[in-house]
């Protein structure tokens, strides 16, 4: 495609126009279409993936997903993020419509601003302008998912393994969270920590309170387990990772009497684990503490475990400084290597290449009234132009 006929896209129209389509997970609602129309303008082959869980299993809502590429050769640059959005909490809290796209005094407000069709918009607008300046080599690549704020079961994670399985090669990608903390281009993550979720089911015997010999009562038991597991100190930290912590989420015995022994007791905890730990690692280790108390009590325990993704790495490096260069060379601050924060779809990632994560500023993200600075959205274009110079050249060396 020559670069007469091609137009450069504006960020902050494409990020208003992304917010005014109301994709909260795992709806679509026509976000994809959006962002294909947009990139086949720009000369993109598009592909969009949909997958869908099993019928009947509280996840079978069919997902809607893009993988985008621009060029055949080596290196691919990817650039990854998601359309969809949580929900938007009370309307009436908001100053306008979650999905209007205002901006007022240079501020631009509406769900997903920053979380993350800004990136998005962003990371778009910087493409147009290096095609028009005809300073792209190798490919360029979008991972876009609509299943990232959800269970993210049918989303980037199938789409990883869909790539695997077909043997496309990407050499590095940017997945456009809002990992700045304060300042744009302050902060990039460069690895998570992993998440595992128990929930822990106790089995006792109902009966009434004064004859508890009748009964096997499972709330102590269930207080008990959590109690050990609670004092456990799992590590004092990784290298560039805080230390793993264990929370209790919720207890609960559905007991809507005063005068009767519950049949059960129910539980649930997160683990968010550096790497001293994995998913398969802390399983075992939950299972043989419940295993010793159903010993000693007599009451049956049941866990059930599910790890949404294991603790990475990304090392420093070529890939990394160059990020780092690029950032300070236009923000003029040099970013800290964080790893920080939540999961995100760079768990799935990291199966395919190095992956770090650098975005807008984060501090409004899931809240009433997210917004981001109109500028901030201009400046993390151009950012996003000198990472994208930057890193193929590295990739290409």
């Amino acid at each position: 495609m020559s670069a007469a006929s091609l137009s450069v896209i504006d960020p902050v129209e494409l990020t208003r126009d992304l917010i005014r389509i109301p994709s909260v997970t795992p709806a679509d609602e026509g976000a994809m279409d959006v962002l294909e129309r947009t990139l086949t303008r720009l000369g993109f082959t598009c592909r969009r993936m949909v997958f869908q869980g099993p019928s009947g299993q509280g996840n079978d809502a069919p997902i809607e997903n893009l993988y985008a590429r621009l060029g055949t050769g080596s290196p691919n640059l990817c650039f990854a993020g998601h359309t969809d959005v949580v929900p938007t909490g009370d309307l009436l809290a908001w100053s306008s419509g979650p999905f209007e796209g205002d901006i007022r005094d240079g501020v631009l407000f509406g769900r997903g601003a920053v979380d993350m069709k800004g990136g998005i918009a962003a990371w778009v607008a910087a493409v147009s302008r290096l095609l028009m300046a005809g300073e792209v080599r190798g490919s360029l690549s979008f991972l876009i998912t609509g299943d990232e704020e959800g269970p993210a079961l049918h989303g980037t994670k199938r789409v990883v393994e869909t790539l695997l399985e077909e043997g496309e090669v990407i050499d590095a990608c940017i997945v456009g969270e809002p990992s700045s903390a304060a300042q744009l281009g302050d902060m990039i993550k460069v690895g998570r920590r992993g998440s595992l979720n128990t929930w822990i089911t106790v089995f006792g015997k109902q009966g009434h309170v004064a004859y508890p010999h009748r009964a096997a009562n499972p709330a102590p038991v269930m207080a008990r387990l959590l109690a050990r597991l609670d004092a456990r100190v799992l590590d004092d930290g990784y290298e560039q990772f805080q230390p793993s912590n264990l929370e209790i989420t919720t207890i609960d015995v559905g007991n809507t009497a005063t005068n009767i022994i519950p049949a059960q007791a129910t539980g649930r905890l997160n683990i968010r684990f550096n790497p001293n730990h994995t998913g398969a690692s802390l399983t075992a280790w939950l299972d043989g503490e419940a295993a010793v108390l159903e010993a000693e009590t007599g009451l049956r325990i049941e866990l059930t475990h599910m790890c949404s993704g294991e603790a990475f790495l990304t090392q420093g490096g070529p890939f990394v400084t160059a990020v780092q260069d690029a950032v300070e060379a236009v923000a003029g601050r040099r970013p800290e290597a964080s790893t920080t924060g939540g999961t995100s779809d760079a768990r799935f990632i990291r199966a395919l290449c190095p992956v770090l994560e650098l975005g807008p500023v984060g501090q409004t993200m899931h809240q009433v009234n997210e917004c981001v600075p109109v500028q901030e959205l201009r400046d993390l274009t151009r950012v996003y132009e000198e990472v994208i110079q930057r890193v193929q050249a590295v990739l290409s060396a």
